[in-house]
């Protein structure tokens, strides 16, 4: 028998690949995290973490039970529900980053709308800059959205991974000419990184390309315009990391509610925050 307890702090570890922020997340001490690992790997009989001072990683073995683990902790809540009596209603305004659009975010709020039926979800998928800006304004009522950058910890993080420079394969920048950047308009957080990184770094740079949609950036990436900065997990076919750039750092990605968070609100936070390892893998 696998205790679900240990299974949602298993999943949460492998999201953020970080005992410690999952211990954050949890709202129980990093000993306890570690705890409900050993003893999940004790029932398993299997290591599902490889681990050392800087760094977490998921094992073969852990990876084959992410699914495992989703799969009981879907019924449980499924059984949870039913036996609450509870329906819940009303309307619910969701706002995701264009990021996760090609992921397997949609399967998640398939399930959400298939466990609520009378909750009205509304979507908007914009840049999380702007996701950030309706939230504040009070336009929505709960966002998955990447943190502004670092010192930002609102919200619950879903999922952490770090910044890669992407284009297409076969792509040479000439170091003596400015570097063609493909970006999101402002107030992008992923474009603003990445021009603050090559200012940083010295490094002229030029724009080739802005659009307002991912398929547009990608599309121009592939033609071979120029490089954007993208996330590592979520490379889109048909391109490849670049080097030869200065490293973009890590991005985080984050569950943030209204100042009046609809009662339906919790309920979605918690199936994503239950399948973000879904958000890492395309669809």
């Amino acid at each position: 028998m696998y205790d679900p307890v240990q299974l949602r702090t298993f999943l949460t570890v492998a999201q953020t690949l970080s005992f410690t922020q999952a211990a954050g997340r949890l709202g129980v001490r990093q000993s306890t995290v570690s705890q409900h690992v050993r003893r999940l790997e004790g029932a398993t009989g299997r290591p599902l973490f490889a681990r050392d001072t800087h760094s977490v990683a998921l094992t073969e073995d852990g990876e084959a039970l992410l699914g495992f683990a989703r799969t009981i902790l879907e019924a449980h809540e499924r059984a949870a529900a039913f036996f609450a009596g509870t329906r819940l209603r009303g309307r619910l305004r969701f706002g995701a980053s264009e990021d996760f659009v090609l992921t397997r975010l949609p399967e998640i709020l398939e399930g959400f709308r298939h466990e609520h039926p009378e909750v009205d979800l509304e979507l908007s998928v914009e840049l999380s800059g702007i996701l950030h800006e309706r939230l504040d304004e009070g336009r929505l009522d709960l966002v998955l959205a990447k943190r502004r950058g670092p010192g930002d910890e609102r919200g619950r993080l879903v999922w952490r991974d770090r910044m890669v420079w992407i284009g297409a394969e076969g792509l040479r920048l000439d170091p003596e000419r400015p570097v063609p950047l493909i970006v999101f308009p402002p107030p992008g957080i992923t474009r603003a990184r990445a021009l603050e990184v090559l200012e940083r770094d010295g490094r002229a740079w030029r724009i080739a390309c802005t659009s307002g949609s991912l398929s547009g950036l990608v599309a121009a990436a592939r033609a071979g315009l120029g490089v954007m900065a993208h996330t590592r997990g979520l490379i889109p076919p048909g391109l490849v990391r670049v080097g030869g750039l200065p490293e973009l750092g890590p991005v985080e990605f984050a569950l943030l509610q209204g100042r009046r968070p609809a009662p339906a609100a919790e309920a979605l936070a918690a199936a994503v925050l239950a399948g973000g390892d879904r958000l890492s893998r395309p669809a």
